[in-house]
Protein backbone atom coordinates (compact mmCIF):
# COMPACT_ATOMS: atom_id res chain seq x y z
CA UNK A 1 0.00 0.00 0.00
CA UNK A 2 1.20 3.62 -0.87
CA UNK A 3 1.16 6.86 0.72
CA UNK A 4 -1.61 7.77 -1.17
CA UNK A 5 -3.77 4.83 -0.64
CA UNK A 6 -3.24 4.93 3.11
CA UNK A 7 -4.14 8.77 2.91
CA UNK A 8 -7.41 7.71 0.94
CA UNK A 9 -8.20 4.85 3.41
CA UNK A 10 -7.71 7.42 6.06
CA UNK A 11 -9.94 9.66 4.86
CA UNK A 12 -12.74 7.29 4.42
CA UNK A 13 -12.31 5.92 7.74
CA UNK A 14 -12.77 9.27 8.73
CA UNK A 15 -15.96 9.95 6.89
CA UNK A 16 -17.60 6.82 8.30
CA UNK A 17 -16.91 7.86 11.64
CA UNK A 18 -18.07 11.43 11.16
CA UNK A 19 -21.10 9.60 9.60
CA UNK A 20 -21.89 7.30 12.73
CA UNK A 21 -21.51 10.57 15.03
CA UNK A 22 -24.04 12.37 13.20
CA UNK A 23 -26.39 9.34 13.08
CA UNK A 24 -25.81 9.12 16.65
CA UNK A 25 -26.67 12.84 16.86
CA UNK A 26 -30.37 12.30 15.17
CA UNK A 27 -31.17 9.28 16.70
CA UNK A 28 -30.46 11.35 20.10
CA UNK A 29 -32.70 13.59 18.51
CA UNK A 30 -35.29 11.69 17.23
CA UNK A 31 -35.71 10.21 21.01
CA UNK A 32 -35.78 13.41 22.54
CA UNK A 33 -38.84 13.97 20.38
CA UNK A 34 -40.41 11.33 21.39
CA UNK A 35 -40.34 12.46 24.69
CA UNK A 36 -42.13 15.62 23.87
CA UNK A 37 -44.53 13.80 21.73
CA UNK A 38 -45.51 11.52 25.25
CA UNK A 39 -45.33 14.57 27.38
CA UNK A 40 -47.62 16.67 25.09
CA UNK A 41 -49.87 13.48 25.56
CA UNK A 42 -50.14 13.02 28.85
CA UNK A 43 -50.83 16.56 29.47
CA UNK A 44 -47.26 17.39 31.25
CA UNK A 45 -46.50 21.04 31.90
CA UNK A 46 -46.17 23.68 29.66
CA UNK A 47 -41.98 24.64 31.19
CA UNK A 48 -41.15 20.99 31.24
CA UNK A 49 -42.45 20.52 27.37
CA UNK A 50 -40.59 23.29 26.19
CA UNK A 51 -37.28 22.45 27.70
CA UNK A 52 -37.89 18.82 25.92
CA UNK A 53 -38.21 21.02 22.75
CA UNK A 54 -35.17 22.83 23.08
CA UNK A 55 -33.06 20.21 23.34
CA UNK A 56 -34.66 18.63 20.71
CA UNK A 57 -34.24 21.71 18.36
CA UNK A 58 -30.24 21.81 19.86
CA UNK A 59 -29.81 18.28 18.76
CA UNK A 60 -31.03 18.93 15.28
CA UNK A 61 -29.16 22.14 14.59
CA UNK A 62 -25.97 20.37 15.58
CA UNK A 63 -26.21 17.39 13.61
CA UNK A 64 -27.19 19.78 10.76
CA UNK A 65 -23.65 22.44 11.70
CA UNK A 66 -22.00 18.74 11.66
CA UNK A 67 -23.56 17.84 8.24
CA UNK A 68 -22.50 20.90 7.15
CA UNK A 69 -18.61 20.61 8.56
CA UNK A 70 -18.05 16.99 7.09
CA UNK A 71 -18.90 18.39 3.27
CA UNK A 72 -16.73 21.57 3.97
CA UNK A 73 -13.77 19.05 4.95
CA UNK A 74 -14.73 17.19 2.08
CA UNK A 75 -14.32 20.14 -0.41
CA UNK A 76 -11.14 21.15 1.29
CA UNK A 77 -9.56 17.46 1.23
CA UNK A 78 -10.86 17.28 -2.39
CA UNK A 79 -11.25 20.79 -4.54
CA UNK A 80 -11.77 18.94 -7.66
CA UNK A 81 -15.00 17.64 -5.91
CA UNK A 82 -18.18 19.87 -7.78
CA UNK A 83 -20.79 17.79 -5.87
CA UNK A 84 -21.17 21.40 -4.07
CA UNK A 85 -20.11 24.80 -4.75
CA UNK A 86 -18.76 27.13 -1.69
CA UNK A 87 -21.83 28.93 -2.02
CA UNK A 88 -24.12 25.86 -1.72
CA UNK A 89 -22.49 25.14 1.61
CA UNK A 90 -23.03 28.73 2.40
CA UNK A 91 -26.43 29.18 1.83
CA UNK A 92 -26.80 25.71 3.53
CA UNK A 93 -24.67 26.51 6.51
CA UNK A 94 -26.87 29.90 6.96
CA UNK A 95 -30.27 28.14 6.68
CA UNK A 96 -29.15 26.47 10.17
CA UNK A 97 -28.30 30.16 11.73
Amino acid sequence: MNIAQAADNDYEADLVAQQRKIVNRLRRAEGQLAAVIRAVESGAECRDIVIQLSAVSKALDRAGYAIVASAMRTCLADPDDTSMTPEELEKLFLTLA
